[in-house]
């Protein structure tokens, strides 16, 4: 089987909760699924805040797909 591996960096909103970009994971999968892949696995990692300057706290998605064919 053919696998693909994709990383996505989702930044955390500065103040509040919840993903500023989620729709950048949304299009990750879509644009794999449309490609004739599926997800197989998923992981993510967080690192905390750099300061005013850099956001709020970054979550790295760990994508793996693999071909349906």
């Amino acid at each position: 089987m053919k696998y693909v591996v994709l990383q996505v960096i989702l930044k955390e909103k500065l103040w509040g909760t919840g993903s500023g970009n989620l729709t950048s994971l949304e299009k990750a999968i879509n644009d794999q699924a449309a490609k004739g892949y599926r997800l197989h696995t998923i992981t993510t990692a967080s690192s905390g805040s750099k300061g005013l300057i850099a956001g709020g706290d970054r979550i790295q998605a760990t994508l793996v797909f693999e071909s349906l064919n």
